[in-house]
């Protein structure tokens, strides 16, 4: 159904929301009713259930009463002395009128059957009563339900004593349609008894005589009382009789009697639910008119608009909420237009700079790739990225910030030509377009920008230092796309600022090695989970006395691919991504794993090992040490901890709280490629480090310069100055040994000493050198851990 009429949209709107809303309304009334009968049903039928408990107890004790008088009787038990077997089932049966009794029973002392009411007891009684004649022998009396002959009786053994028990007597009722009769009325439920024979169920007695035949075909062949459900009515049952005589009762109470008192609610409901939708019907066909004819005059105004019609008014004399649209819509057509011609402006221009943004840029991009492919015209599109601009932002603040950003998008203006486009994509980056393909031109434009760039810029009085790394990437020689030309020059870009060298062309191998090392990540981490990663172990000696006392613990990959990854690969990378707390999670539990076993054979070699920037800055790694030392049972002095000055500077305060926590764990800490970084002598010295690393390459220039001679021998002097150790590594000569040991270098390793080993493999070159001189060796750091 298409209702072109908003009007009668409307009516059918409402119309169809009353009635939903009546209907789930009356289907909410209903439900709770049902609940409600429910909830009634399952409390009228907790009480009935107790009631009929109450009610079999009370007629399982007047039982035990008859029995207890009867055997109490004088002439019954002189009857049970004198007559013969044969005469007693006519005392009994005598007595069964006056009690009321429909089954009664006689057994001797021995349990054995002396008369009954009915035939079928003779050959019954050994199984039904022996077990409850046991039980009243131990209590005095006994009361259960058996089974006899098809019928079920709830019956009571009391003892005939002369004083001792000269006989057992029994007194049964009958579990039929009469006692079911009698225990509805008291309950007021539906009461039926089933017989349970094998896995079937057999119906004794029902009070729902309307439903009798659909309990009788739920009595199939099965033992779950889970069939005997029927539809309409609340279910209990109950278990009666014993494994030998399984009786059951079900009561029950009809859903319908529940029902009753709501039918008057929910005729009152429906008469609601009809005069309802006759009141909406009306007043949606009201509302819907009132609503419908101003906006006619609002939709025409709207067309005017569309079409570009500003000039328009329209009048409706309402004071409502269409009043105030038709009003709206006089304001708009008056400042449309103005602000279509801003919108315009600010979709394709950068609001702080002027500069065409990077939608502009990409769609004159576009139009040169086009124009290129159609007319074989090259051109060029540079990606320019400001350096040191973050320290700016950091030091001087983001309006500095933006100062510096208006005054590079001036000066970039000033150096290009009309023909070439200039943008700012976001942040510090910009990209120009050249309308040129020629190497020499494009050249030429960039040492004009860059040397633009070189003049500082002046804030707060203050000149300001800036420059710029700039990737080049030509049309059609570096892609024929503009996403690709883009990329390239993007990668360019950072290929120019990680060589400092201003700019650089794009080149396919800087692309390939980004994708190496995109793909070395995942390769790295999946090199951690499978043990990949190999650990070797430099030794360190003592330049006086020329013995082995620690190892610097240095890593390998043998990747499954690519064969042995050298360290220089993968440990920058991973230091940049991040990558590298796995690593040393790994470093720190396999090292100190060796550490610990060589420990144990009494082989206490000291082991180094690096730490990197990031590492340093974690604030679990404390807790780290801690674990594994604690795990291997690695003392805390077997272990030194070498960190680079760089990542002390990185962040100074955290550094310098990370090294005191690891320093009062016990270990040893030592700060590596001294001389290559930033620290200054004040920081160094209030660090509670134990030694200083002198970096290679002042010790490989050493030979032959008096300057790194200079440098090698006043770090020793200052080191211990200090009262640090100090280590000398990378040598590869014994001319720079014999130099180190006359300017009074404590330790030292390189080439010279030995290569990386396997722990293996530097146990045989113990062996082949040192010829094991541990336990010495052991005892000394027994020493120094106790003190």
């Amino acid at each position: 159904m298409v209702f072109r009429s908003l009007r009668d949209r409307i009516l059918f709107f409402f119309s169809l929301l009353l009635i939903v809303v009546q209907l789930i309304a009356f289907f909410v009334v209903s439900t709770t009713n049902f609940q409600i009968t429910e909830e009634q049903n399952a409390k009228v039928l907790a009480v009935g259930e107790r009631v009929f408990k109450r009610e079999l107890e009370q007629k399982q004790q007047r039982l035990l009463q008859s029995a207890r008088i009867l055997s109490a009787d004088a002439s019954f038990q002189a009857a049970i002395a004198t007559q013969a077997p044969r005469d007693l089932s006519a005392v009994l049966e005598s007595k069964r009128a006056l009690f009321g009794a429909d089954l009664m029973l006689l057994c001797g002392p021995d349990k054995k059957l002396l008369a009954a009411t009915q035939y079928g007891a003779y050959r019954e009684m050994p199984r039904l009563v022996a077990g409850m004649i046991e039980r009243a022998t131990q209590e005095g009396y006994a009361a259960g339900v058996v089974i006899l002959d098809e019928q079920a009786y709830q019956l009571a053994v009391a003892p005939v004593l002369a004083p001792n028990p000269m006989a057992w007597v029994a007194l049964g009722v009958a579990i039929d349609e009469t006692l079911a009769a009698s225990l509805a009325q008291v309950t007021g439920l539906q009461v039926s008894f089933l017989k349970q024979s094998n896995s079937a169920f057999t119906l004794l007695a029902s009070t729902l005589e309307e439903h009798v035949s659909v309990l009788q075909a739920a009595l199939g062949n099965t033992d779950s009382t889970a069939s005997l459900l029927v539809a309409g009515y609340e279910t209990s049952v109950l278990a009666l009789g014993s494994d030998q005589a399984p009786v059951i009762a079900v009561l029950q109470r009809s859903h319908q009697d529940g029902m009753l008192a709501f039918d008057k609610l929910r005729n009152t409901l429906l008469v609601l639910v009809a005069f309802s939708l006759f009141l909406s019907l009306v007043g949606g066909y009201v509302i819907a008119n009132n609503i419908t004819r101003p906006i006619k005059l609002l939709a025409g105004f709207a067309r005017k608009i569309q079409g570009g019609d500003y000039g328009g008014k329209v009048t409706i004399d309402q004071v409502d909420e269409i009043g105030s649209l038709a009003a709206t819509l006089n304001h708009m057509s008056d400042g449309v237009a103005k602000r279509e011609q801003e919108i315009l402006r600010l979709a394709y221009a950068d609001t702080l700079t002027g500069l065409p943004n990077r939608a502009m840029f990409n769609d004159r991009l576009g139009q040169a790739v086009h124009f290129g492919m159609r007319a074989g015209s090259p051109f060029t599109v540079l990606m320019m990225d400001l350096d040191r601009f973050k320290y700016i932002n950091d030091v001087l603040g983001h309006e500095a910030g933006d100062q510096v950003l208006q005054e590079v998008a001036q000066r970039l203006r000033s150096v290009l030509r009309d023909s070439d486009t200039v943008a700012r994509l976001g942040g510090d980056e910009f990209a120009l377009l050249l309308a040129t393909g020629n190497p020499e031109r494009v050249l030429t434009a960039v040492h004009k920008i860059l040397q633009v760039l070189e003049e500082p810029v002046i804030l707060r009085n203050q000149p300001v230092d800036i420059g710029g790394s700039i990737g080049i990437a030509s049309f059609p020689e570096h892609g024929e796309e503009a996403s690709t030309l883009l990329r390239h020059a993007d990668i360019a870009m950072y290929a120019a600022k990680r060589a400092n060298s201003g700019f650089a062309f794009y080149d396919s191998e800087c692309d390939a090695h980004q994708q190496e090392h995109l793909s070395l990540l995942g390769d790295l981490r999946r090199a951690v989970e499978c043990d990949e990663l190999e650990i070797y172990f430099q030794p360190k000696v003592t330049l006086e006395q020329s013995n082995i006392i620690a190892v610097e613990t240095l890593m390998r990959w043998q990747h499954p691919e690519r064969g042995l990854v050298p360290p220089a690969d993968f440990i920058p990378f991973a230091e940049h991504t991040g990558a590298i707390r796995l690593i040393t999670g790994w470093l720190i539990e396999n090292a100190l794993a060796q550490c610990g076993r060589w420990y144990k054979q009494k082989m206490p070699i000291k082991i180094s090992l690096n730490i990197s920037a990031r590492d340093l800055l974690n604030p679990e790694l404390p807790n780290i040490m801690r674990q594994a030392l604690d795990k291997n049972g690695v003392p805390a002095h077997m272990v030194c901890l070498e960190i680079t000055e760089s990542a002390l500077m990185e962040d100074p305060v955290k550094a310098h709280n990370t090294v005191t926590l690891l320093h009062e764990m016990g270990l040893e800490l030592s700060i590596d490629d001294y001389g290559t970084g930033y620290s200054s002598l004040a920081y160094v010295k209030n660090l509670p480090v134990n030694e200083l690393k002198i970096d290679r390459e002042f010790v490989k220039n050493m030979v032959g310069s008096a300057e790194d001679i200079a440098i090698v021998r006043s770090t020793i002097e200052l080191g211990h100055n200090l009262g640090l150790k100090v280590v000398a590594e990378g040598i590869e000569s014994e001319q720079e040994l014999a130099m180190l040991k006359e300017f009074g270098c404590d330790e030292a390793q390189g080439f010279v000493i030995s290569e990386a080993l396997t722990a293996d493999d530097l146990e045989k070159w113990l062996h082949q050198n040192y010829g094991r001189p541990m336990p010495a060796v052991f005892e000394m750091h027994k020493r120094a851990a106790n003190e």
